[in-house]
């Protein structure tokens, strides 16, 4: 089934140095872009991430330190990573939990204007997992059943990501053709920001959702504690986060 599209939308998919969303990096963007009509554009780049690839992640995606010793850094290719993003919804496998969150990071360290808040995303792998809990190598099997080769290559696996998308429509009927319906249905959660540390409650009040003020609402724990505000802002949490913290601080000022 062919995606029933209001506007363009970007199937992507990242390799990395690692899995730490505050300290990895990408060394692989690859994109397709779909346009109402079905009409798609492609952009696949190979980065330099300025830090060692773990070996672990080598063995996963084949990308050595070598192979991006003379590629552009992210910094150099992010303005044309966010224009080809612009005005798109975005969709993935497993995006919601790794891609876009490190994408946001690498475009905040360069000061390049990326805000999640202005796509919807559609998460393959959600989709996947509530109706059959399976890898993408088995989705791409079970719903194109074709074997996925060259798994691990981002352009590799953004195609597959593309075409299980378009057979789940096949597949569920219940699955309505239409980002913003399958968007909601991909949702992991209310996230506030993209890693969860912080998530809106059900009266739409950013809450943090860890540590010793799990379950109270941020600007209740900035007021009573001003320090604490500091201590997330010096720690390890992704620059996401602290984005969307310090918002909230100064959408407080002047509350009574």
């Amino acid at each position: 089934m062919e995606l029933n599209l209001k506007k363009p939308l970007v199937v992507l998919d990242l390799e990395t140095t690692g899995v730490n969303i505050t300290t990895d990096r990408i060394v692989e963007f690859s994109a397709v872009k779909i346009l109402p009509g079905n009409q798609e554009e492609w952009l696949t780049l190979r980065i330099n991430p300025g830090i060692p690839i773990n070996p672990e992640a080598t063995r996963i995606h084949g990308i050595t330190d070598e192979d991006v010793a003379n590629e552009p850094s992210f910094k150099e290719v992010a303005k044309r990573v966010a224009s080809f993003l612009e005005g798109c919804d975005l969709a993935g496998y497993n995006s919601m939990k790794f891609d876009i969150p490190i994408l946001c990071e690498e475009f905040l360290r360069v000061n390049v204007d990326f805000n999640p808040a202005r796509h919807r995303y559609v998460d393959v792998q959600v989709i996947y997992h509530k109706k059959e809990q399976r890898t993408l190598s088995a989705a791409y099997k079970f719903y194109c059943d074709r074997v996925l080769e060259n798994a691990h290559s981002a352009q590799a696996d953004t195609a597959a990501t593309y075409e299980i998308l378009k057979a789940q429509l096949d597949k569920y009927p219940d699955l309505e053709n239409d980002i913003e319906k399958l968007s909601a249905f991909s949702a992991y959660n209310n996230n506030a920001d993209l890693a969860g540390r912080i998530v809106f409650n059900e009266h739409r009040q950013e809450v943090f959702n860890f540590g010793k003020h799990k379950g109270k609402t941020v600007e209740q724990v900035l007021k009573e504690e001003p320090s604490y505000y500091s201590w997330m802002m010096n720690g390890d949490f992704p620059l996401n986060t602290k984005q969307v913290l310090t918002a909230i601080k100064l959408r407080s000022f002047g509350k009574a």
